[in-house]
C-alpha cells in the first residue's frame, strides 16, 4: 500500500499582509507581495483497511481516532485536519467514506507569521490529490484551501497563504471583489535573490500568537469605516506595488524604506499587532546596522525580518542573541505544493 507524501512552502510576507482580508479586499481591492521559503508544512497520508480514519498532528502532539464511516464533526482535536477530510469526501468521493492516516508536522510554530495554518491545509488537501487523483491546479487548490479554512470552518484571516503556498515563489497578488483573487508570478533574476537572501534576517521571537483576534479587529475597523485603520491599509497595498517594482528592478536602496514605512503603516491597522518585546526586538536590531524590519503575518508576535548589510549581519545577530528569540536561517524557494507517493 502506497504511502504518500507531500509539502507546501511557508512565506514571507514582504509588504501589502492585510489588505487580502475581506471586507477591506472587496471595498478597496488588495495587493500582497510575498515570497515563499524552505521551510514547509509536511503531510503524510497512509491508506487504512479498517475503516478508521486516524489524525495526528505531531508538532501540537494531538491525534484523534475515528470511524470513516461515521460523520465527520466540526470539533476540537484537530478540527481543520476534520474539515479537509470531510469536504474532500463530501466533494471528490460522491461522500463515501475514506479510511486513511494523515499525520502532519511544520517546521515552525502556528501562530509563527509564515501562515503556517493555511499552508498545512494546502498541503494535506496536496495529500489528499495525490492519493484520489485529482487534478486541481494551483488556483483550484488555493481556493479550496481557503473555503475550508474561512467559510466552512469561519476561521479568519486572508487569502494570500493559500495562493502562495499553492505557486511558491514571488509572488505579486491582487485581490478584488467578489473574491476575485489574479496571481503575478515575478522573475525575480537570481542575483536579486541572493542579495536578498544575504541582506535579510529571521528572528523568531518565541512568541506564538493567536491571528484570529487581530485580524477580527482589523475587519472591525473596516466595517466601522475607521480612517487611522484604513488609511494604514491604503499605504501597505501602495507599498506592495512599490516593493514589487524594486525587487523586479534590483533597486534594492529602496527596499529598507519601504520595509520601514510598511512596519509603521501596519501599528496603526489594530491594536495588539506590535508588543514590548517586538519593540525592544527590533530596536536592537536597528541600533546595531539594520536598515529597517518588520513583523511577518498578522503581528503580536511571531517572526521579524530584517533587512541589514551583510557586513553588519553579524553585528546584528550579536545584538539580538540575549534576547529570548532565535534566529532561523533560510532560503527563498521557487517551488509550491508537491507530492509524491513511495512503497
Amino acid at each position: 500500500m502506497k504511502v504518500i507524501r507531500s509539502r507546501a512552502p511557508l512565506r514571507l510576507g514582504l509588504a501589502g499582509g492585510g489588505t487580502d482580508v475581506s471586507p477591506f479586499s472587496d471595498l478597496h481591492g488588495g495587493h500582497v507581495l510575498n515570497a515563499t521559503i524552505d521551510l514547509y508544512a509536511h503531510t503524510i497520508l497512509e491508506p487504512r483497511d479498517d475503516g478508521k480514519l486516524v489524525l495526528i498532528a505531531c508538532d501540537r502532539e494531538e491525534q484523534v481516532v475515528l470511524d470513516a464511516h461515521a460523520p465527520i464533526v466540526d470539533d476540537d482535536p484537530l478540527r481543520l485536519h476534520r474539515g479537509i477530510h470531510r469536504r474532500v469526501v463530501q466533494d471528490f468521493n460522491d461522500g463515501k467514506p475514506l479510511a486513511c492516516t494523515v499525520t502532519t508536522f511544520a517546521d515552525a510554530p502556528a501562530g509563527s507569521g509564515l501562515g503556517t495554518s493555511s499552508t498545512m491545509v494546502v498541503s494535506v488537501l496536496q495529500a489528499y490529490a495525490e492519493w484520489l487523483k485529482l487534478d486541481l491546479g494551483e488556483y483550484e487548490l488555493a481556493h479550496l484551501a481557503y473555503q475550508i479554512e474561512r467559510e466552512d470552518l469561519a476561521l479568519a484571516g486572508g487569502k494570500q497563504d493559500q495562493y502562495a503556498a499553492a505557486f511558491g515563489g514571488f509572488n505579486f497578488i491582487e485581490f478584488g471583489a467578489d473574491g476575485r483573487v489574479l496571481v503575478n508570478p515575478l522573475r525575480v533574476k537570481a542575483w536579486i535573490i541572493n542579495e536578498l537572501e544575504a541582506s535579510t534576517l529571521l528572528y523568531y521571537t518565541g512568541q506564538s500568537r493567536e491571528s484570529a483576534r487581530i485580524i477580527q479587529q482589523q475587519i472591525d475597523n473596516t466595517r466601522e469605516a475607521k480612517s487611522d485603520s484604513i488609511d494604514a491599509m491604503l499605504a501597505l497595498k501602495e507599498d506592495a506595488s512599490n516593493m514589487k517594482e524594486v525587487i523586479l528592478r534590483g533597486d534594492l536602496e529602496r527596499y529598507p524604506g519601504i520595509l520601514g514605512r510598511s512596519w509603521q503603516a501596519k501599528k496603526k491597522m489594530a491594536v495588539g499587532i506590535t508588543t514590548p518585546l517586538i519593540e525592544q526586538v527590533y530596536d536592537s536590531a536597528i541600533e546595531a546596522g539594520a536598515h529597517a524590519g518588520k513583523i511577518s503575518g498578522a503581528g503580536g508576535g511571531g517572526f521579524m525580518m530584517f533587512f541589514v548589510s551583510p557586513a553588519r549581519r553579524l553585528d546584528v545577530v550579536r545584538a539580538l542573541s540575549p534576547l529570548p528569540g532565535e534566529l532561523m536561517n533560510f532560503h527563498f524557494t521557487p517551488y509550491g505544493a508537491q507530492s509524491w507517493a513511495i512503497g
